[in-house]
């Protein structure tokens, strides 16, 4: 008869990622007239629940690189983004949210796929991949064999090094005469 015992644990009772886009408008003083270059740094991002969603609550900065006057002179749009992502999460298991902890990850760190030009405004693609994972404390019960293991006899290396010169030892030997 096999008994069994409960084991409380955390584990990841919710697991799941979603791809965001984004497209944002800049105006610049001086018209564009080539697109140089786009770098994201700085992204910062926390999850926490809402009801029965996860809101993630972050922020990068985007840098382009442009030419203007017929590119001939250079100059830098420096734009902070913020965001507010709502998503669902399904969990795997039927567990009680009090105490869960939320993970976010960056799967696919924010990046530029797209920038346009349209007269003095700048216009450009973000996107990104977030990962988020609930843990929380859940039951798992295991079946316990109560019969002890048997003991496994300690054998000493002394030990076996006397019994192997033992072996090797020939009496007959001593006995020999010499020649």
């Amino acid at each position: 008869m096999s008994n069994y015992k409960e084991i409380v644990t955390k584990a990841v009772i919710g697991k799941g990622k979603k791809n965001f886009t984004t497209t944002t408008e800049k105006l610049v003083d001086k018209k564009p007239s080539t697109i140089l270059g786009c770098w994201v740094i700085n992204h910062t991002f926390k999850g926490e629940r809402q009801n029965n969603s996860i809101v993630i609550n972050g922020s990068y900065d985007v840098n382009i690189w442009y030419s203007y006057d017929n590119d001939t002179k250079t100059e830098v749009l420096k734009d902070t983004n913020t965001y507010q992502e709502i998503v669902n999460v399904r969990r795997r298991e039927d567990s009680d949210t009090d105490g869960e902890e939320i993970i976010v990850r960056s799967l696919k760190q924010p990046s530029c796929v797209k920038v346009d030009i349209d007269q003095n405004k700048i216009i450009y693609t973000i996107e990104k991949e977030l990962g988020i994972e609930l843990v929380g404390d859940l039951k798992v019960k295991i079946a316990i064999n109560e019969e002890e293991d048997p003991w496994d006899e300690i054998v000493e290396d002394s030990e076996k090094m006397e019994d192997a010169i033992n072996e090797e030892v020939q009496e007959e030997f001593i006995n020999e005469e010499p020649i």
